[in-house]
């Protein structure tokens, strides 16, 4: 009789381990006399590294951050002055699919920094993120990174963490030190002259991007002098009929009024027609025959009809509000970059329904973490 034995699972793609503690190894051979070791080393690289600011900002959700390349700009120097290098690899992987197209991934990375005398300190560092790509494990490897040099090397965050008054004699930066320093600040000028031109091409003509909303819209912006603000709130109130207030909301989305002010002005809209309705059941004389000395006035017109079909481009501005709010939820910071890649379009570009699509996904996928 033979006995057929079935074949086994294949072992999974991922590896756990438990976070082991910073353990130290000496150099190989003797180090050479009168070279830091590795501990002297990395002191060192901390007298010297500059402040890392949160330049960087998220524009979905609106938070500013620390970025990974302005940190490795900032210890690059330091690094390399005091001969320190970091080796990494990934210690444990694991990677799950969260819905139909997002991936999440959990990483420990392990990273041997090396003295100049040729002994490592060896740390391990968690890392996560989650993406609609492939760049998940990427994502969680800058993270590991990121936190690593600031939890080792103790980077300042602020320029009083370099010079506070209770150091009796400040360090003076290197040379190439003060260089990268003035590299950064060339950088920053140019992104605000960016920044800057971006304004005067807006407010030549052209409209902002929905997702481009931190600085004021033109309902809320303030007039040049020879240009009169248009208040719709004001229009509103004074509107005779449906009609005009219509035409005056029309007018209001198509400059880009968010759905928050778009709601005040239903809201005006809603009460007159309350008071409409109220004044026609109020109307004095109602047997029929009229005072001779009255004079009939009739209310404005707006009484309930037929309810109005939205704007298309309201219907995507309200839907790609709902869209942010569900990325955030979901702690995407992704979000336009990974809609441009599942439908090849920017995110302002798309429709309504593209939106509520895209939505509908991240929900289910985070429903099914």
């Amino acid at each position: 009789m033979t006995i057929a034995t079935l074949p086994l699972p294949p072992a999974p793609a991922t590896t756990t381990a438990a976070l082991a503690s910073p353990t130290y190894q000496p150099a190989p051979f003797g180090p050479a006399e009168g070279t830091p070791n590795v501990f002297g080393a990395i002191a060192a690289v901390m007298c010297d590294v500059t402040p890392v600011a949160k330049d960087q900002e998220n524009t979905q959700q609106r938070y500013k951050f620390r970025g990974i390349d302005d940190v490795m700009s900032a210890m690059a120097g330091p690094l390399r002055a005091h001969g320190v290098f970091i080796l990494p690899t990934i210690a444990a992987h694991h990677a799950e699919r969260r819905g139909e197209k997002m991936t999440h991934v959990t990483i420990t990375m392990r990273y041997h920094v090396y003295g100049p005398a040729g002994d490592c300190l060896i740390a391990e560092v968690p890392g996560e993120a989650s993406d609609f790509a492939d760049k998940a494990t990427n994502k969680a490897q800058s993270a590991a990174l990121k936190y690593l040099l600031f939890t080792l090397f103790m980077i300042p965050v602020d320029g009083r963490s370099v010079d506070d008054g209770d150091r009796d004699t400040p360090v003076e930066p290197t040379p190439g030190h003060r260089a990268e320093r003035q590299q950064r600040q060339q950088q920053r000028g140019q992104r605000q002259q960016q920044g800057q031109q971006r304004n005067q091409r807006q407010q030549g003509g052209q409209q902002p991007r929905r997702s481009d909303r931190a600085e004021p819209g033109p309902w809320e912006q303030k007039a040049p002098a020879q240009q009169q603000r248009r208040d719709y709130l004001a229009e509103a109130e004074r509107a005779d009929n449906p009609h005009q207030f219509a035409k005056i909301r029309a007018a209001a989305a198509e400059n880009g009024a968010p759905a928050e002010f778009l709601a005040r002005l239903d809201a005006i809209d809603a009460r007159k027609r309350q008071a409409a309705q109220q004044g026609q059941q109020a109307t004095p004389h109602d047997d029929g025959h009229r005072h001779p000395n009255e004079v009939h006035r009739t209310a404005p017109d707006f009484s309930p009809r037929m309810e109005r079909a939205k704007d298309p481009a309201e219907e995507a501005a309200e839907a790609e509000n709902a869209l942010r709010l569900a990325a955030s939820r979901a702690n995407l910071p992704t979000l336009d970059a990974d809609f441009q890649t599942v439908y090849g379009i920017p995110l302002e570009q798309a429709t309504a329904q593209q939106l509520n699509t895209f939505r509908a996904k991240i929900e289910a996928a985070g429903g099914a973490q």
